[in-house]
């Protein structure tokens, strides 16, 4: 899923795949994994997501979660987010891959 930040907001944008959270459309920055990530500039990869404070559960499934942050110029563009139904399903080969794609993708936005 992606999302993009506008107004001191994270907007989700869908993709196709699973079903996301129609009811959170807007995520606060520094509220949940996305919106700590746009607040921190920092990749969040949390292994429980139950135990995250603040989690915002989009989907009942999901255990663990990788966000990164789009970040261009010192802005916050938006946020890659990966949920996985298995805990600690994300590691710091994931989370270095991820922020590769990150980079790339911010560099041709």
């Amino acid at each position: 899923m992606g999302h993009g930040v506008r107004g001191g907001a994270v907007w989700r944008e869908a993709i196709p795949g699973r079903m996301w959270c129609r009811a959170a459309r807007c995520l606060v920055v520094g509220r949940g994994v996305c919106g700590t990530a746009a607040a921190t500039r920092e990749t969040q990869r949390v292994d429980d997501v139950h135990a995250f404070p603040g989690h915002i559960a989009c989907d009942a499934d999901s255990r663990s979660e990788l966000v990164v942050p789009l970040v261009r110029d010192g802005a916050v563009l938006g946020v890659l987010d990966l949920d996985s139904p298995v805990a600690a399903r994300f590691d710091a080969e994931d989370a270095a891959g991820c922020e590769a794609l990150a980079a790339l993708l911010v560099s041709r936005i």
